[in-house]
């Protein structure tokens, strides 16, 4: 078993299953960009083992159709053109994700959830569970040493939207029958008691649609359709026409609607350009950024820089989703803005417009001991999720020296008899840019943090070499470090330092372009630190006569 990705961290999903020569991969998912990674897109797995032993491998099999899932296979199978197995929805949203970014001939393969198909020499079974998503699935992999049982992404829900419990009838079987090792989700390993059914959503949905006058826009992730149906459920009943905004939940809203995962009324859906045709107590709109996102919907209807929607006094605007950690700065800037054009904001836990999909402590228990596995590894979460979900197997009885605290990349090797963590392979982040794939690394990050902290300065000079003298210049280029204009005094004796550094290799005979530059370099930067205490980046160029 070799994590990849979802170990340590939120997000980048990426499981390997090694047994002899053949690799079995569950979920290759994405993660959003930290706060440092400037300029970054999104963050996946580095697969540079799997591109080694790509001969090894036997296919993809994913748990759901979420992006921290399945959102790096777009750049994945570019890479590696391997088969992907998941349920109808799951192959459906990949589908439409793969055809969006130019791959057209990708092996996908729609499997049924409760029965058995072969992936190589691996026999894997998909079985229903509940999460934010139709089409979640727990998955069984059959091995020659025993069952490997990985949880995915689940909640326990007594009362989901589309009616389909978890599968604890096979769940329990495959225990009692033997699981070797099993991997569960941690996000929630910290959240004391039940999770709460996402049907209290539906109910809250119900209140806030009985007792509002104006329009109502609502933000959500853009891939949770249970909460798009209990809007479109709410809409229905109280005579709401429905509008969605944003490139992705109209991609997600396509794909479930065709595929029967969500059931819409005829005529309940309209465009976006014809919500100003209706009284406003009789349309929702329903749009991404629930996270702040500054391309967003909802931010750019904050900004007021929507092309299609401007927020209207008397507006509802709710928050479907809990802020992820690091974006509450982002997501209050756009509520303050909301706030200013009039609109009432509706969020949080308080008001029941956002539960979880993922299991809190005593689900999490209730799934340890239905599988009652030989050997245990927490997966999905920061190491204190993984920590706190690894006393919790302690708790109902699993011994400690079968229960592994992994990282990614780290090599646990189980069989009947023993498991242990045995080595260490390359793993870690690959950053997109634009179209780059990896071309971004630390070197680059840290150019881009000092342009951000402390600006550039551009120092362009003309050298006689022949003469050894000056010929033009030097003439200094300001960004982000001062205004040139209200600087005179600085940039004057800073040009002057270059002079001086130039005439001083001179001097010397040292006309080599690298020393040249290097001495402009480190006498301007000594000089601008002097004055400032600034460190900008220092380009020179210097030309030829």
């Amino acid at each position: 078993m070799i994590p990849l990705g979802g170990l340590g961290e939120i997000g980048k999903n990426m499981t390997v299953i090694q047994f002899d020569d053949e690799i079995l991969i569950i979920d290759a998912g994405l993660m959003f960009p930290e706060e440092e990674l400037l300029g970054i897109d999104v963050v996946i797995p580095d697969i540079s083992y799997l591109v080694e032993n790509r001969r090894m491998i036997r296919g993809i099999v994913l748990t759901h159709g979420h992006e921290d899932h399945i959102g790096a296979l777009p750049y994945i199978l570019k890479e590696l053109n391997v088969p992907v197995f998941g349920t109808a929805l799951t192959i459906g949203l990949l589908d439409a994700k793969l055809k969006e970014t130019g791959i057209k001939h990708a092996k996908l393969y729609v499997e049924e959830q409760g029965k058995q198909f072969r992936v190589g020499r691996f026999r894997v079974e998909l079985i229903p569970t509940c999460h934010s998503i139709p089409d979640a699935s727990a998955i069984a992999v059959h091995t020659p040493y025993g069952v490997i049982f990985h949880t995915g992404d689940f909640k326990i829900d007594q009362t989901p939207v589309d009616g389909k419990l978890i599968n604890f009838q096979r769940i329990a079987e495959l225990g009692h029958k033997g699981v070797l090792l099993m991997m569960s989700d941690s996000t929630n390993a910290e959240r004391a008691g039940y999770s709460i059914s996402e049907k209290v959503v539906g109910k809250s949905f119900d209140d806030i649609f009985r007792a509002v006058d104006g329009r109502i826009i609502i933000a959500t992730f853009a891939s949770n359709v249970h909460r798009v149906q209990q809007v479109i459920d709410a809409a229905h009943n109280y005579r709401r026409k429905v509008a969605v905004a944003g490139r992705s939940l109209i991609n997600t809203v396509t794909v479930a609607q065709e595929l029967g995962y969500l059931k819409v009324p005829k005529n309940l859906l309209i465009d976006l350009e014809e919500v100003n045709k209706y009284p406003q107590d009789k349309v929702v709109i329903i749009t991404t950024g629930s996270q702040g996102e500054p391309m967003s919907g909802l931010s750019r209807m904050a900004m007021n820089d929507h092309r299609k929607v401007q927020i209207m006094e008397g507006d509802t605007i709710i928050l479907s989703a809990n802020p992820i950690p690091g974006n509450e700065k982002l997501i209050n800037r756009v509520i303050d803005m909301l706030f200013k054009q009039g609109a009432n904001v509706i969020q949080g836990s308080e008001a029941r417009v956002h539960v979880s999909g993922h299991a809190y402590r005593e689900d999490l228990k209730l799934m340890l001991n239905l599988v009652k596995p030989k050997y245990f590894m927490p997966v999905h979460g920061e190491y204190s999720k993984l920590l706190k979900h690894a006393m919790l197997a302690e708790e109902v009885g699993m011994p400690k020296e079968n229960v592994f605290i992994s990282e990614n990349g780290n090599v646990l090797e189980v069989s009947e008899e023993k498991a242990a963590i045995t080595g260490k392979i390359a793993s870690g982040r690959v950053l997109i840019d634009g179209l780059g794939v990896g071309d971004v690394g630390n070197i680059v990050l840290r150019d881009r943090k000092q342009l951000s902290q402390d600006g550039i300065v551009i120092v362009v000079v003309t050298i006689d070499k022949e003469h050894k003298k000056v010929a033009s210049g030097p003439d200094l280029v300001s960004r982000g470090f001062v205004y040139v204009r209200e600087a005179d005094e600085l940039m004057d004796e800073a040009k002057e330092k270059v002079i001086q550094s130039i005439e001083k290799c001179m001097e010397k005979n040292v006309l080599e372009w690298s020393s040249l530059k290097a001495g402009i370099r480190e006498a301007l930067s000594k000089y601008l630190f002097e004055k400032t205490r600034r460190k900008p980046m220092i380009l020179p160029i210097i030309m030829e006569i």
